[in-house]
């Protein structure tokens, strides 16, 4: 297998299990998902089963803030903190990105500050909502400058939705399909809001080959065009700010979603992602070596595998 640096990877270490627990958070009761076993040993092993010479690591869903600011940014110094120091254990395989405690404004902007000043994060990790708080929320405007000044990395990761339907498979089972509605739902509002011409210095990282974005993204041109000269919105350049993202290839990239990725971004915007330790191993070497072998991106392979990575987040 291809020598790969992977942008979407988890870790679950104790303070985030212990922020989960003290406020009552069961993984499975609100995810519908198992929540994986995990360790910094294990961790190390699959990196090396599966040839990961580099990882970005971040915390997945759920997102620990359930309304108590105070106790949401002592959660997230504490997380923040473990997590930096796995990374300097092992500085050549391992670097983070900074989990911020939205929807809290000001304490994220500080902690997005003390990941890059203090602790040495390579980017910053938001959920797609956080309390119902979507990524083009006005009110996120201070964090945005802040980042954009830092020409911040920032991985976007699914959560559990704002509201979904009750008495449905998928709000059951929220992998399935509302985890890339709600990121789906998340870059809409990123982009038809303008965020990425506001701040055009952000690199944002979208997940699962953009979730369903691909498939609307000229839709929301062409409706874009019918609500602008009826002044319901304002002008946004949509393919522009879709070519501005990054997407990772996490999940089931073949044989639909990679094609329909690619005909929206260019090659040099297409990363790798493992969403260890969620997905079994056996199942990632199988996708990683199947990828490998993609027509689709025969020309740009280690692009793909590690080299985009690597100047995105400055490994070079």
């Amino acid at each position: 297998m291809l020598p790969t640096v992977d942008v979407h990877t988890h870790i679950l270490p104790a303070s985030y299990l212990k922020a989960l627990d003290d406020l009552g958070i069961q993984t499975e009761k609100e995810d519908g998902f198992p929540e994986p076993r995990w360790s910094e040993e294990d961790h190390l092993a699959f990196m090396e089963a599966t040839n990961q010479s580099f990882q970005i690591v971040s915390i997945s869903s759920p997102h620990p803030h359930r309304g108590d600011n105070a106790l949401a940014i002592a959660q997230a110094h504490l997380i923040n903190d473990e997590t930096a120091a796995m990374c300097r254990r092992h500085p050549d395989k391992l670097g983070f990105c900074t989990y911020l405690p939205l929807p809290n404004v000001a304490g994220s902007v500080t902690e997005a500050v003390r990941g890059y000043d203090e602790l040495g994060a390579l980017g910053v990790k938001v959920p797609s909502n956080a309390n119902g708080v979507y990524l083009g929320n006005p009110l996120l405007a201070p964090l945005y400058e802040e980042l954009d000044l830092r020409s911040a990395v920032v991985i976007i990761h699914p959560t559990a939705p704002a509201a979904a339907p009750e008495d449905t498979f998928t709000a059951e089972l929220k992998p399935m399909y509302e985890f890339l509605a709600d990121t789906t739902r998340s870059v809409i509002d990123l982009i038809m809001r303008g965020v990425p011409e506001r701040y055009p210095h952000i690199r944002w990282v979208v997940p699962h080959c953009g979730s369903f974005l691909p498939e609307v993204a000229h839709r929301m041109v062409g409706i874009s065009q019918i609500l602008v000269p009826l002044h319901r919105m304002e002008q946004v350049d949509v393919m522009g700010c879709v070519r501005r993202l990054y997407f990772d290839v996490a999940g089931t990239a073949q044989p639909v979603m990679l094609d329909a990725l690619i005909k929206v971004t260019d090659p040099t915007h297409i990363l790798y992602g493992s969403d260890y330790p969620y997905t079994p191993v056996p199942m990632i070497a199988h996708a990683k070596e199947a990828l490998e072998r993609e027509p689709l991106i025969a020309d740009c392979v280690q692009d793909v595998f590690s080299h985009n990575a690597e100047r995105l987040f400055g490994l070079m």
